[in-house]
Parts: C-alpha cells; structure tokens; sequence
C-alpha cells in the first residue's frame, strides 16, 4: 500500500463540535485566535460508530451494549468467533493476525492491547496507519451565550426538581483536518485497499448519520485523498493550502468562499507523484481557483482532473 495525504472540510452550525468536559462541555477552543478546535478522538470516533452500524467488529466500542475492559473485549472476540481455545498472554502470529483481521478500527487506527504475543513480553501495540492531527476552524469562531437547560428527572430520589445544565454551541465553525495513511504501517496491522475504500466512505457519511441533539447541524463538504505512487512520499498538512475569502461573521455555508489556489499549485508540483486523487464534494461549497469559482472537478487543471476518482 502506498502513502495518502488527507484534507477533510465540514461545517458545524448552532451545534458543539467537541466539547470540552473539563469546561461544563463547552465547545473546545483557541480563544487568543478564535478558532473553534476538534480533536482526532472525536473524528475517529464518528468513523467507529459508523463501521459499527455496517457489522464491523470495533475494539474502542462497547460489546453487545455493555462496557467492558480491553482484555475482557478480546476475550469475548475470541470465544465468539475463533475455531478453539487460546492463551491470551501468548497469542501465535496466526492468532494475532486472525484479531487484526476481526478489528477493523485497529487496522486503520491502531492500539495498544493488553495481551502478549509468543515473541513479545509486553502489551502488544500497533501504530495505527490511519491518523489524523487535530481539526481547526479556517474561520473566527463565536459561541452562542450558553442558555441553561432543565430536566425532568431528578439526579437521585432527594432531588424531586430536576437537573440544571448549560447548553454551549457555536454559530458557525467551518473545520479541517489533516490526515495521513502510512503504507509501511497498513503492513503491520493488515490494513487492506477494501479497508480505505470504506474509511473514505465513512468520512464522508458518519458525521451527518451520528447526530444527536449536540451534533445535528454537522455536514461534510470537501473530502480529498491524495493517493500517491510510494510508501515514501508525504506532501505535507493540506489545510496550509486552503483559506477562507472571509473568515469573520459567517453563519452558513451560503456565505463560505474557499481558495484553493495554493493547493491546486501544490497538487501540479508534486503531480508526478500523485496516482489518484479520492474525493467527494458538497455542490453547496463554493471552490475559488485563479478567479473562477465552481466545483473541484471543473476547476482543476486536466492533469490532475484525470486523477480524479469519486469516492460515493
């Protein structure tokens, strides 16, 4: 498998894109700059709960409704679905492969186990192939004053009232990410070309499918993968590439304007490099390239517009 370099664009508007549970769950923030940030956690945990919902078997998840400890969630993987007996604190390469094979997040994002291997003394890790830094707004971010909330259940039988809470969110946040897929490391945790193919579908489609009453309002709006010919290339953080014409004030996708010029000379720099370009794009985004604006499709130079390859 060869290196990806990753930029992934969604917007969040009156909702909390990640909240902050050391601060009454307020929206995470860089407030000498005003961006709105979302940790790599958060995102991964989305792309989790959407393989979950299509039958992958996920290791950072619950087991059959219940919370259970790593050591006990291998357990029950093994004695659900492995043809005999194993020795948990001295698994073979066949069995540790035969795990991997079962744990789809573990082969895009890796993990440290608690079991050992017949050539290893200790927990057993596996960097991950998949990762991502964490996301910021390419805008100035404004939160909505908190208005407090109520319920109707009591918080123990003394408490007949009900709770009191905050409600924190943000008008608009329009976030990116950066991310990278290492074809040395897919080696080691048996990530395969069907698994990319499906995370690129995830990226794409968890946000909006795992809304709740915090999240709604959350939408995807430009997903790029940039497959190149080796496992030894990395092009850098595309995030660097892309801007906003605005970056004050905005509360909705109508008003966002995105220069891609840098990117789109980057793209044409290493372009010899460069075997496919994955992507998805939201026709509500409005891309700008050398003055005209339009979809990535049409505005791309035909050298890298024959790359292209949708990825829904």
């Amino acid at each position: 498998m060869n290196n990806s370099d990753i930029l992934f664009l969604y917007d969040a508007k009156l909702t909390n894109p990640n909240g902050d549970i050391d601060e009454e769950n307020r929206p995470r923030m860089d407030y000498e700059r005003s961006l709105n940030l979302v940790s790599d956690v958060r995102l991964k945990r989305y792309i989790r709960d959407y393989l979950e919902q299509l039958g992958n078997e996920i290791f950072v998840g619950k087991v059959d409704g219940e919370t259970v400890n790593a050591t006990e969630r291998i357990k029950r993987l093994f004695e659900k679905k492995y043809n005999g007996k194993v020795n948990l604190n001295k698994l073979s390469k066949e069995e540790q492969n035969w795990m991997l094979d079962q744990f789809i997040d573990v082969r895009m994002f890796g993990a440290t186990m608690p079991i050992k291997s017949e050539d290893k003394g200790s927990s057993m890790t596996f960097t991950g192939p998949i990762q991502f830094n964490w996301g910021y707004s390419l805008n100035k971010v404004t939160l909505v004053e908190s208005a407090s909330i109520t319920s109707h259940f009591g918080s123990d039988d003394k408490n007949e009232g009900g709770n009191i809470g905050k409600d924190y969110r943000v008008y608009y946040s329009f976030l990116a990410f950066h991310g990278v897929i290492s074809g040395h490391r897919a080696a080691h945790t048996r990530l395969t070309e069907e698994d990319v193919r499906l995370f690129d579908q995830a990226v794409v489609k968890a946000i909006p499918l795992s809304a709740t009453r915090s999240k709604v309002g959350q939408y995807p709006r430009l997903y790029m993968r940039v497959e190149y010919h080796s496992p030894e290339f990395i092009a850098g953080d595309l995030r660097d590439l892309v801007r906003l014409e605005e970056t004050e004030g905005l509360r909705s996708i109508s008003e966002v304007s995105l220069h891609v010029d840098a990117l789109v000379n980057k793209l044409l720099e290493v372009n010899g490099e460069i075997a496919r370009i994955h992507y998805w794009q939201d026709s509500n985004l409005v891309l700008n390239y050398e003055g005209q604006k339009g979809l990535l499709a049409d505005l791309l130079p035909s050298e890298l517009a024959d790359k292209l390859v949708p990825v829904l």
